[in-house]
């Protein structure tokens, strides 16, 4: 969806659909322009290809001089100490994020 029109008072996170969620086709990289540098853009990972995709991504954008960088692996695909590995020896300007709502409710709906 079109971000200009959230509230200018919102705080936005926008997600950037990888390859591996099938989803990719619907990212809309124009609107990453319009992010402030207090706003977060994040990547749900769900496996190495994910990761090199969103870091050569990340690079090519200059996403991390743009706003902030959440690399988040998918709870069912990708264990987060892996995820934490692979960003530590690249020293990638990114914060991992965990899906906290996987590890409080699992996949129950609506939580």
């Amino acid at each position: 969806m079109p971000i200009e029109a959230v509230d200018a008072r919102v705080i936005r996170v926008v997600d950037v659909k990888t390859p591996g969620s099938g989803e990719q086709h619907r990212n809309r990289y124009e609107q990453l322009a319009l992010l402030r540098p207090e706003e977060q853009i994040k990547f749900v990972l769900c496996d190495r290809a994910d990761y090199e995709w969103s870091r050569e991504t990340c690079e090519r954008l200059a996403l991390a001089q743009r706003c902030g960088v959440l690399f988040s692996p998918s709870h069912d695909q990708l264990p987060a100490r892996e995820l934490a590995d692979w960003i530590l020896a690249d020293r990638l300007p990114v914060r991992l994020q965990i899906q906290l709502h996987k590890y409080l409710w699992g996949n129950e709906p609506g939580r």
